[in-house]
């Protein structure tokens, strides 16, 4: 079964626009836009959220020696659009054992970042350790996007948030040994600007992260 669209914020059953209200409803975060449902990762799937969205779909590009595309999610419907995404990569870590990383791009607000995190949010707010020099930096559409450390998220990952393209970037990483990953100026393309080599994408099994 496919299954349904949830909330972005808490993975809780969401409310189609019906008589009463235009837009979708969370009972706890009142409107939102939806999270659709994951799907197995397939360049076919990723394509399917390329041509929706109004945000970035950023990959890291090329692809970390071993490492494979895990899946992709997406908030936003038919009528406004993709919202916010993430994609899910997995390979070896740069310090040994298993690494993975979700890249999430999305609006102001819609909370898909943080849920991913492990923190509050909806946004990054004074959890995002902007006092000091960023903690990494990506190469994000050919500019250089700084990336500071995110405070206050559980112990088994490592997380950092940035702008890029005008809206919120974050990079989650497990463990949190492997964010030695962002350290590396990591380069990331936004899928909406890549052409026909994405049909060579390798692909993975999807990423259990994805449906946490």
């Amino acid at each position: 079964m496919r299954g349904e669209p949830s909330c972005p914020k808490c993975g809780g059953r969401v409310r189609a626009p019906g008589l009463f209200d235009d837009s979708w409803q969370c009972d706890e975060h009142g409107t939102v836009h939806p999270l659709q449902p994951v799907v197995p990762p397939s360049v076919e799937a990723l394509g399917v959220v390329v041509s929706r969205t109004r945000v970035p779909v950023w990959m890291p590009w090329p692809l970390p020696l071993g490492w494979l595309y895990t899946g992709v999610a997406s908030a936003g419907d038919d009528r406004s659009g993709g919202r916010a995404t993430a994609v899910a990569c997995s390979g070896p870590g740069p310090l040994g054992g298993p690494g993975e990383l979700l890249l999430i791009a999305e609006e102001l607000g819609v909370g898909l970042g943080a849920r991913f995190a492990g923190i509050p949010g909806p946004d990054p707010g004074p959890a995002l350790a902007m006092d000091g020099a960023p903690q990494a930096k990506v190469f994000a559409a050919g500019r250089p996007t700084p990336l500071w450390k995110v405070n206050g998220v559980p112990e088994d990952r490592a997380v950092f948030a940035g702008e890029a393209r005008g809206l919120w970037l974050w990079a989650v990483v497990w463990p949190m040994k492997s964010g030695m990953l962002l350290y590396d100026d990591l380069i990331l393309t936004d899928l909406r600007d890549a052409g026909a080599e994405v049909d060579l994408l390798p692909c993975g099994a999807l990423s259990p992260r994805l449906l946490d």
